[in-house]
């Protein structure tokens, strides 16, 4: 009896140790910018916290937050946030993420506001490789994005249904040139003002 009870409380260890590892890190305070800075696109809007929110003006053609906080990891991890379109019709989510000593972009709405997909594969970008989803996003609508740094695999969510899921192996992964700034991790909008709010980070180990 003594034996099982020690196994029982051993195993209930482990599961709240994998528990506390797997915890979210939210990345965003609700109050200000800390730990994140205005990417500096060139002609980028006006960012303003409000209501527990990240506010992007329209930029001239993107705006932008790009974090400075603490080193994130670059596999075996998921980004969560929510995002809304507040007004114009391009990608009101540009988030763009490390992938191993790499980085790429999740893109939701852009050209023109339908197309979403993952920036650049091979030097195709989402409108042009094989993780082109076309779906309406609806304004004043908050979505609960997900992003998955999973090994071989990228996986995307939004709203809890998968979107894209690819294999990275072999395949050169790359941003945009305009979407520098964002780099270490960013996210921006095209010509759209939008809305993000709870940016978290898990890890996947």
């Amino acid at each position: 009896m003594k034996k099982i009870f020690l196994v029982i409380s051993f195993l209930i260890l482990c599961s709240c140790a994998q528990h506390e590892q797997n915890r979210p890190i939210s990345l965003f305070n609700g109050k200000d910018l800390t730990g994140w800075k205005i990417s500096n696109f060139g002609g980028e809007g006006e960012v303003e916290v409000k209501n527990g929110e990240i506010r992007l003006d329209y930029g001239n053609p993107i705006s932008g937050i790009t974090w400075t906080g603490a080193e994130l990891p670059k596999d075996h991890y998921a980004i969560e946030l929510e995002a809304m379109r507040l007004d114009g019709i391009d990608f009101f989510v540009g988030l763009t993420f490390p992938v191993r000593d790499q980085f790429c972009s999740l893109i939701l709405g852009g050209w023109a506001g339908t197309v979403s997909g993952l920036s650049s594969f091979d030097y195709q970008d989402a409108a042009n490789n094989e993780t082109t989803y076309v779906v309406e996003y609806k304004k004043n609508r908050w979505y609960k994005v997900r992003m998955e740094v999973a090994g071989e695999l990228l996986r995307a969510y939004v709203d809890g249904k998968k979107i894209i899921e690819t294999e990275i192996n072999g395949r050169q992964v790359h941003i945009r040139p305009e979407v520098e700034p964002s780099k270490p991790l960013g996210i921006s909008s095209f010509e759209t003002q939008v809305a993000y709010r709870n940016i978290r980070i898990f890890s996947l180990r």
